[in-house]
This record gives C-alpha cells, structure tokens and sequence, in this order.
C-alpha cells in the first residue's frame, strides 16, 4: 500500500517556531513530529510514501531524503501555493495507482491504528473523541458510517472529529477533480468527501490513539506522551556524581557534568554538555549541540539544536527554539500568582502551568525576567535586566 504524507503547510499557528521550518519538523522527543507517524507506518508495513511538501520543504528532503535511512522509499511532490488539502492530494494524481493511505503530517498515530485502517474497506475516515470539537471539523456517524461533516462549528453535533487519516482508493481524484475553490480561498478535501457522505459510502474507523498539535504549547503534551513510551539509551560521558534515571536519553558525544541531577523521563540529544550541577526535570526534551549549564534548572520544556541555557538559569513548561543564547540568570516564570490559566497572546492554553514560547536565535542579557504566557519572535535580542512580556515581533530589540 501506498502512504501520502501532507506536509506543505507553514502551521500558521505555531508562529514563531515555523518561522524557518515547516510544522511537521517541530521535535517532539527530538524527533520531527512527522518522523513518528512515518515510523509507526512503517511498523504497520507501509515502506511506499510519498510527501507533499511546499513550505521550508528542504527541511523535510534534507532529514527523510530517499527514506533508506528509515527503512521506507519516499517520493516527493511540490505544492508550489498552498491552496488547501485537497489541492496538496491533487498534486499526487498520476504517482498513486492503487488503494492509498492518506495522512496529515502534524499528526502522531500508533502502528495498531494504521494497521486496522488500512484493513478497512475504502473510502475510510479516521475519526477520533475530543472534549473540544469546536476546535476541528466534526462527524456524525450511524451504524460505523459517516452521515455528516461539518468544519469547526461553535455548537457542534458531535464529540467526533475528523482526525486526518483516511483510506481512499484512486476514484478520489475523479472527485477532486470537480470540487471549486472555497470561502476560504482553498480547495477543500472535505468537499470532496461530501460526496461518499450522500453515497453512505464513507466509512468510518475510530481511533484508540490519536495526538494532534494545533497550537505551540500542544507541543509539551504530545512530548510528554511519546518521551513515556520512548525507548531509552545511554551513550556519551557521565562524570562522577551524576544522578540519573533508567528513564532518560543521552546522545552520543553528549558530557553529563559532575553534580548533575536529572529526573526522567528526558531525552538529550547529541554533543551537548549538561552541568556541572544542572537540574533537569521530568519530560524535557534537549537537542543536539545545546549547553545546559552551572545551576541551571530545565523542566518540562522543548529546548531545541544549538542553543545555549548555561548559568543560573530557570526555564519551566516552555518552548525554546533553536539556537538561542540566555545570559547568566535569567528566568521564565510558569504560573500565574492567581492560579488561572495561561494566555498568550490573549489565547488561552489551557495549562495552568506554561512559560513562553520562544522563536529561534534570541539572545537574552543577564537577569532577564519572561513572564507566563510570553511570545518572543526569531531573531529578538532583550538587554541586560529586561522584563519580557506580551507577544514580541520577529527582530525586536528591548533596550
């Protein structure tokens, strides 16, 4: 069976963060987002893929390439103008020739549910249980079948959501073929659909798992759910004096320094250097070629490649991107004196717990303050004893 990979898009909504990668390359466990759900294909016995990528899509070439690294065969196809879902399916018409699994790429699935999709009979529509279906297009099904598709409305008919995953057999391009542009200015997958919904012919299968990051501080809990089932190895250098967990992660050329103490679980990627007398806590995620310093304290963050977090620092339920550089003593706060929830940017997460949202290459003085439910642009530089708060542009200098 064949598998196409959605991946074109730019994820608006996780802005900053895909200011120079696409969404499905966000680490979740220092895994792209998208590696995951390739790899639990592939361990359902998909090993033909084909990604559609338009947005940064070097990113995604340069990291899967032909697929032999993963065991899996990849063709690519370009979505030169992102015009909607099923615009981005249309592209691959001519290069499917037999029944396909179509995927979301800013999705993670489990092997089980690919494997009892792909057994179902086509057309197929993975569907999945939410407590906020407002948020997604909802479906109302009868007797294993899909009666009604409606997207993102405020009183929905339904807790079930289309999910993302579908099977389909090569007659959907005849469908695709006759649907016009939509009030959004995109061509829709779903009006496509609509047609095998008054057939009565669009099947439904539920889905036991299902993590979907639609927002930034998604990220923490989908980060949380994979780093508790992920499969832990230890390479690199402990020194003497470390206190480490079974639960726990470090990449080859990584130095744990002396005094070091590290709760699981946690990944750490390659060559980086953790103290001395570092403290990370449980479900943190740290890439390649980071410097977690003297006293500093990680927790339950995504702290991308390359940057720098190295004396007296605290960063706590947050989202760090690439190579950022935090001056000696500086801090994110992650809660409220008040106990509510968190907004940025006048959204609420939902946590009562979250600190900030980070983009890439900003570069803190010392003693900076980031208060909760800050947003802080690529490229930003804060001086020395700044407090950071609100939604920071791209660029900006705070003086």
């Amino acid at each position: 069976m064949q598998c196409v990979v959605l991946a074109a898009g730019e994820g608006k909504r996780m802005r900053p963060l895909t200011a120079r990668r696409p969404k499905v390359m966000l680490p979740i466990a220092n895994r792209p987002m998208m590696e995951h759900l390739v790899l639990a294909a592939r361990d359902a016995g998909i090993t033909d893929f084909i990604f559609v990528v338009g947005y940064f899509e070097r990113e995604i070439r340069n990291h899967f390439r032909d697929g032999s690294g993963f065991g899996v065969n990849i063709t690519y196809v370009t979505q030169r103008h992102q015009l909607g879902t099923a615009d981005a399916l249309r592209a691959t018409a001519g290069m499917v020739n037999r029944q396909f699994l179509l995927l979301n790429g800013d999705m993670v699935l489990k092997r089980n549910d690919i494997e009892e999709l792909c057994r179902m009979s086509a057309p197929c529509m993975g569907i999945h249980e939410t407590d906020h279906p407002q948020d997604y297009g909802v479906v109302t099904v009868e007797e294993s079948r899909i009666t009604g598709l409606e997207e993102k409305s405020e009183h929905p008919k339904s807790n079930l959501i289309n999910a993302g995953a579908y099977l389909f057999n090569p007659d959907i391009f005849d469908l695709l073929a006759e649907i016009k542009i939509s009030g959004r200015g995109e061509f829709e997958l779903t009006d496509a659909l609509e047609s095998y919904i008054r057939e009565g012919t669009l099947n439904a299968y539920p889905l036991d798992y299902w993590l979907d990051v639609g927002q930034p501080w998604d990220l923490l809990d989908a980060n949380e759910a994979l780093l508790s089932s992920l499969h832990h190895e230890q390479c690199g250098t402990v020194e003497d004096g470390c206190t480490l967990p079974d639960t726990i992660s470090i990449g080859k050329g990584t130095v744990i320094r002396a005094g070091t103490y590290i709760e699981g679980p946690c990944v750490i990627g390659e060559n980086c250097v953790i103290g001395p007398h570092a403290y990370i806590r449980g479900s943190t995620a740290i890439g390649d070629d980071c410097h977690i310093g003297h006293a500093t304290e990680i927790k339950n963050s995504i702290i991308m490649s390359s940057t720098r977090i190295p004396h007296f620092n605290y960063v706590g339920d947050s989202i760090v991107g690439s190579g950022c550089n935090f001056g000696a003593g500086t801090k994110v706060a992650n809660l409220r004196h008040d106990n509510g929830a968190v907004k940025v940017c006048g959204k609420t997460t939902g946590r009562r717990k979250f600190g900030a949202i980070i983009g890439d290459n900003v570069l803190f003085g010392i003693n900076c303050s980031v208060n909760v439910g800050s947003l802080v642009g690529s490229n930003a530089k804060i001086a020395p004893h700044s407090l950071v708060e609100g939604c920071i542009e791209e660029g900006s200098v705070i003086r």
